[in-house]
């Protein structure tokens, strides 16, 4: 049965003010919508592109309540809000993607559980809720391993790599449990698909992407990935399983390895726009932010397709920000800042693509070669 899309001139609520929202918002006054912001930190990014914003804690019942009277659709541009207080705005409001969602992608048990018993492909894991339970995840696991807290971990956050018995011995003690032992993965690469789906059931993927870390925080993506066409589709097969049983209204970013063996692996999933897809939007005609808002307004989704090969770079604290003078004198490079007031070491100011001409010199997989010309332009900026 067709649903309702969202009529122009309707107020989409977006709770968090970062640069998601910021981006998001600009992408709903293209479609003629009017966007709130709900933010917890006064003055945040998205404060710029919306018209209406309200600070407030994510948990306060009086805020939650202003705010859902105000708007006619709720979403959400990252995921350490409160589930309770998403709860409850979606007996006042329409949320999309769904509370169910929000809490399988808080929680990296559930998570794992919940791809576990579809069959979906991950790296072997145990939960750890105490320290008793720490020597039966090296038993299982084996050494190394990794320990990542159960919520609230992003860009290396609240990781630890457990390379022997001593370092257990010497970190057990002081680890926030509860926590997720993982088994270590030999990986080639990682990976990360952007699928977007409507209330109708229409589903969209952005091209595979190939992401490089540095510091544990994504340094640089790659689009298309430098894999076999036969990999990149079994990479969009799996991000299309997830966003349909998961049952999402909106964009999943879903994060994944390539082993040493050439299978893939499913890292995590994160319900809303994401880092590694921030290429699309100088790549694509419609990119990540505006296929949300479409998917959440149950809009048409229409093929994404990319017209250039694209690579993002984030710009990260005062290093980043030195950068712009020289992207901004590059013909070749598109500057994207957030407006952040403050600038820290590590933080995310902004991003730049650098475009190259489709499938230019095609590589061993039929990639453009140029995709790494373009990374060490960016590099040289």
């Amino acid at each position: 049965m067709t649903q309702a899309t969202l009529p122009r001139g309707a107020t989409i609520g977006i709770i968090g003010g970062g640069q998601l929202g910021r981006m998001s918002a600009v992408a709903a006054s293209r479609l003629g919508y009017r966007v709130h912001i709900l933010s917890a930190e006064p003055e945040p990014p998205a404060q710029d592109t919306s018209r209406t914003i309200t600070v407030g804690a994510y948990d306060d019942e009086a805020v939650l309540r202003r705010f859902a009277g105000s708007v006619d659709l709720i979403t959400f541009e990252f995921e350490n809000i409160s589930s309770a207080g998403l709860e409850l705005l979606a007996s006042l409001c329409p949320v999309h993607p769904a509370g169910r969602v929000l809490a399988i992608s808080q929680d990296r048990i559930l998570e794992k559980t919940f791809l576990g018993e579809r069959n979906i492909p991950v790296a072997p894991w145990v939960s750890v809720p105490d320290e008793e339970t720490l020597e039966n995840a090296a038993t299982e696991l084996g050494y190394p391993f990794l320990l990542k807290t159960t919520r609230f971990g992003y860009d290396g956050k609240g990781q630890f790599r457990i390379a022997d018995p001593e370092t257990l011995a010497r970190l057990a003690p002081e680890l926030p449990y509860p926590l997720i032992a993982e088994g270590f993965v030999d990986f080639e690469r990682e990976l990360s698909v952007m699928v977007a789906r409507n209330a109708d059931g229409a589903m969209r993927c952005f091209s595979v992407t190939e992401n490089q870390h540095r510091d544990g925080i994504l340094d640089v993506s790659l689009a298309p990935a430098r894999i076999p066409v036969s990999l990149a589709e079994e990479a969009e097969k799996l991000a299309r399983q997830i966003a349909e049983e998961i049952g999402l209204v909106g964009i999943l970013g879903v994060e994944m390895f390539v082993s040493s063996k050439g299978t893939l692996l499913v890292n995590e999933i994160a319900p809303r726009p994401h880092n590694s897809g921030h290429w699309t939007m100088d790549a694509c005609l419609i990119d990540q932010f505006e296929m949300h808002i479409r998917a959440v307004a149950n809009l048409p989704l229409p093929d994404p397709f990319r017209h250039s090969d694209a690579v993002m770079k984030n710009l990260l604290g005062p290093e980043g920000m030195a950068m712009c003078g020289t992207i901004m004198e590059h013909s070749g490079l598109a500057l994207h800042l957030y407006g952040k007031s403050t600038c820290r070491p590590g933080r995310k100011m902004g991003h730049v693509n650098a475009l190259f001409p489709l499938g230019a010199l095609p590589g061993p997989y039929g990639v453009s070669a140029r995709l790494d010309e373009a990374l060490q332009d960016l590099q040289k900026s």
